[in-house]
């Protein structure tokens, strides 16, 4: 773990991904998701993707009413996000995670 010097935030973000099997849309959001935490989170995020057809229970804890559902857990503001994640802007605003 490396603790960067140059003040910038050393909390990693953390993402809950809510998908229903192997559909286009969830398929869409990880892979959305994924370029957008490999370019501007680089290492410094972790993701848990979550098949509530194999894990109802989570859907249920987390209220999830629709499919995908991203969830930010880390840092707060906790933030939630639905569908395949394809806008990046809005993406990015929403996180707020910086260009």
């Amino acid at each position: 773990m490396d603790d960067s010097s140059d003040g910038s935030s050393t909390t990693k973000h953390k993402f809950m991904l809510f998908v229903s099997g192997m559909s286009v849309k969830s398929g869409h959001a990880i892979e959305n998701l994924r370029k957008i935490c490999d370019q501007y989170l680089k290492n410094n995020y972790e993701l848990e993707i979550i098949d509530i057809s194999r894990d109802t229970e989570q859907a249920v804890i987390h209220q999830i009413v629709a499919i995908p559902t991203l969830i930010k857990t880390d840092p707060a503001p906790r933030r939630i996000i639905l569908g395949d994640l394809s806008d990046k802007e809005k993406v990015l605003r929403i996180l707020n995670i910086r260009e």
